[in-house]
């Protein structure tokens, strides 16, 4: 285990342990610890003036310290108390996963943190935008069981064949768009092929539109009214940029529906319109709403043919109970309904999400197909016969029978034995010597080896992933790239010292650093740093030494006009600054 357990984590299935990784403390540079600080003292000024109430109650909760980035111990340690944990990993992981560490009520935090020259924004998750953002608002109850019960149902929306490409293609975006040095060109082609994959996706998949819902509430929502909303998605919360500039009138607040989850997002750029929820609880009322449409609850069909067109592992659940699950390749249809499905390579049959005895992957390790629906000319279907029906129509051990099924799908063999629910209805009924055809066409024919067919009216449900999480190995995640680190070089490292020294300062470890020989080599040798100096203004007005607070201060405009881009972000730091100062003379 490379990670600290409990009681939460404890449950996991080992499927999600995999994308698991440990939390390097000492990862983290001075520099990482003054880009943390800066923006958790920014977004605290700011939201607690514009988040919603849950915020700062929730930094509280959960342990998020302004000062330093979250320990995954410690907020775990805390975490626990409200019933969630939280977990480190790299960068991106598949969106079903992502949900489905939901479900289990924990938090997946992206465990680096973005660069000096990203502070405001960064495409790629970090441990800002999970620690600072997702974290503190789950301590609210309401929003925390929306959240669980998103990855829960989340988890089963049922992926196409082009979701894994884009979602390969958006990660490795974010990761060199957040690496040092990467050229221009190189994020322009990445950026070219999310927008071609994005033009060719076809008609949206489950997954897809649940994401767009995840996108517009946990990421990007707004609670209250248009008029007058407050902000409680992570991604704003995160995001010392955006958060202004949404509650700017440039950006249009819709009240939120079920329109979002038809509603696209560009994860590079700032959002041009968010979706402002009356409260916590219309959330889950919409999330209900977008599940009747998924072919978990509508099956049928058209929800078989979802999981043919998504080449994933998938399971379809038969008016009997019995779970199928495989990667489905096939299915014969007739007036609308499925007369016949297949699976291709390892499939597992289950009941109430335990595989039944004797029907593992090892039994139909190279896939496993059955007719379904009724009988042809009898309106009684074969799970709802009696067993004096059943004999009627010599449906019992040790008859050699001929089925016609609807669809011209036929049987034909001799029946060794059923096998039951717990309610007594047939599920399966397994033949020796069989033989099924669909019109003229063969399409199973066995002698020596059963063959085992499934009894159900109709697909119920259809949805991601298999019905017994333990039928299948699915510890098999690789990643085609991962985050990038900053390649250090010397005069980087020097910068690193320069920014230890002054916290070790500020934290009363060394207090024999000269801060005025600090300034003097920053100023000298890194004339496009701006966060050190603007520490160095806080302790110089913090030890009453008003001369050299107002030379940093003098030398920080001189920084704004070199590189105007980062004037807002020294002026902000000042102001917090000189607030907190004039605040406490007042006092």
């Amino acid at each position: 285990m490379t990670y600290t357990s409990n009681p939460v984590l404890d449950k996991l299935p080992i499927h999600l342990q995999q994308y698991i990784k440990p939390q390097d403390y000492s990862d983290y540079s001075a520099i990482d610890q003054a880009v943390w600080r800066y923006v958790m003292r920014k977004n605290v000024d700011y939201l607690s003036k514009v988040a919603h109430t849950s915020y700062l109650e929730g930094l509280q909760k959960t342990g998020i310290s302004i000062d330093y980035i979250p320990n995954m111990y410690g907020m775990n340690r805390i975490l626990k108390e409200i019933g969630w944990a939280a977990v480190a990993v790299d960068g991106f992981i598949p969106p079903s996963a992502f949900m489905e560490f939901q479900a289990y009520n924990v938090l997946v935090i992206a465990s680096d943190i973005r660069q000096l020259d990203h502070i405001e924004y960064t495409p790629a998750p970090d441990i800002i935008h999970e620690g600072a953002g997702h974290a503190p608002i789950i301590a609210n109850p309401e929003y925390a069981e929306y959240l669980r019960r998103f990855g829960e149902i989340g988890s089963k929306a049922i992926s196409s064949a082009k979701d894994y490409e884009l979602y390969e293609a958006v990660r490795h975006l974010s990761i060199i768009k957040e690496a040092q040095g990467t050229p221009q060109d190189e994020i322009d082609k990445a950026q070219n092929r999310i927008e071609e994959l994005q033009e060719n996706m076809g008609e949206p998949s489950e997954i897809a539109l649940i994401r767009n819902l995840h996108w517009w509430t946990v990421e990007y929502g707004l609670k209250g009214t248009p008029e007058n909303p407050k902000i409680y998605g992570a991604g704003l919360l995160s995001s010392i940029g955006e958060s202004a500039w949404c509650m700017t009138n440039e950006v249009e607040k819709k009240p939120y529906s079920l329109d979002a989850a038809y509603t696209s997002f560009d994860i590079t750029k700032p959002q041009p319109q968010l979706f402002v929820t009356p409260d916590f609880a219309y959330l889950s009322q919409v999330l209900e709403e977008f599940a009747n449409t998924m072919a978990l609850r509508k099956g049928g069909l058209s929800g078989i043919n979802k999981l043919i067109a998504s080449k994933e592992l998938g399971t379809i659940e038969l008016s009997t109970g019995l779970q199928v699950s495989g990667n489905f390749d096939k299915v014969i249809s007739y007036e609308g309904k499925p007369a016949f499905f297949q699976t291709n390579g390892p499939t597992a049959l289950s009941f109430r999400d335990k595989e039944l005895v004797g029907h593992s992957i090892k039994k139909h390790a190279a896939g496993f197909g059955s007719p379904m629906g009724k009988l042809k000319g009898i309106n009684l279907a074969i799970e709802d016969m009696s067993p004096l029906d059943l004999k009627a129509y010599n449906i019992f051990e040790g008859q050699h029978v001929s089925l016609e099924f609807e669809g011209e799908i036929k049987i034909t063999g001799e029946i060794i034995t059923g096998t039951r629910n717990l309610q007594g209805e047939i599920i399966l009924v397994t033949f020796k010597n069989c033989t099924v055809t669909h019109k003229d066409n063969v399409l199973f024919k066995s002698d020596d080896e059963l063959y085992s067919m499934a009894v159900g009216r109709e697909i119920v449900s259809a949805y991601n992933g298999p019905a017994d999480l333990s039928s299948f190995d699915l510890v098999t995640h690789k990643v085609s790239s991962t985050s990038i680190k900053s390649k250090n070089n010397t005069s980087y490292s020097q910068l690193e010292a320069y920014y230890e020294q002054v916290r070790q300062y500020r934290e009363g470890k060394n207090i024999t650093i000269s801060r005025h020989k600090v300034f003097e080599a920053i100023r000298d040798t890194y004339p496009n740093d701006w966060l050190l100096p603007v520490e160095l203004y806080e302790l110089a007005k913090e030890n009453g030494d008003h001369d050299f607070a107002h030379e940093i201060s003098t030398y920080l405009q001189t920084v704004k006009l070199n590189n105007p881009k980062v004037g807002r972000l020294i002026d902000d730091g000042l102001d917090l600054i000189n607030h907190k100062f004039k605040t406490e003379e007042l006092n």
